[in-house]
């Protein structure tokens, strides 16, 4: 496989000073294999924080035999069991849904969404009660290691083209949707860069090239 580094670097050359800067990015391993887990654990974190979400699963856990529940499993656990563990109303009805989109097929394997493109999953697993775009375009950068997506509507990655840029504001995700498209097919590592300017470059006496 190509190097996508001088690719990135040609197509920004300021993303390519913090390229150099921070040089190659490391692997992130996937803390999920199934999509099925992954958007579970992703409506337990929501607007939680991660410690918080990690001892409400941990709660499940104990109480599904120090495992998370399959989607039969969940589907069979009374209300009143999740609601113990810590979960809202809110969130059961979504991981009861997340457990019967699993059951019919709407969430496929990974070997399954293999076959499947970015696109074709986004549509499929928005359709889940309390997923949106930018969960599952996290899961398709995080679970699935997907190389060309581009979140448009996170506000780090914007965040880290307004402060690598110098601009006043972040581009509105319209105007980031076509600034995109030049990164591409790299989109994932150059987003995963940018979320890197959101942090770097906010530290004290940081200077990149102007060039």
């Amino acid at each position: 496989m190509d190097d996508p580094l001088p690719h990135l670097s040609k197509a920004d050359p300021r993303l390519g000073d913090l390229i150099k800067r921070l040089g190659k990015l490391p692997r992130v391993k996937p803390e999920h294999k199934e999509l099925y887990h992954a958007l579970f654990s992703a409506i337990a974190h929501q607007q939680l924080h991660a410690k918080a979400a990690q001892s409400i699963l941990g709660r499940l856990r104990s109480a599904c035999g120090e495992t998370l529940p399959d989607s039969a499993t969940l589907l069979a656990l009374p209300d009143s069991t999740l609601r113990a563990c810590g979960f809202s109303g809110s969130k059961v009805a979504a991981l009861r849904d997340v457990a019967a989109k699993a059951a019919d097929g709407t969430i496929p394997s990974r070997r399954a969404a293999k076959t499947l493109t970015d696109e074709e999953l986004i549509a499929r697993l928005i359709t889940i009660r309390g997923v949106g775009r930018w969960t599952v375009e996290m899961i398709l950068i995080f679970t699935l290691e997907r190389p060309d997506i581009f979140p448009v509507d996170d506000f780090g990655v914007r965040e880290g083209y307004r402060i690598l840029h110098g601009l006043e504001a972040q581009p509105k995700p319209k105007a980031f949707i076509e600034i995109g498209k030049a990164y591409a097919p790299h989109r994932t590592l150059a987003a995963r860069y940018l979320w890197r300017a959101a942090d770097e470059l906010k530290k004290p006496g940081t200077i990149l090239s102007k060039a």
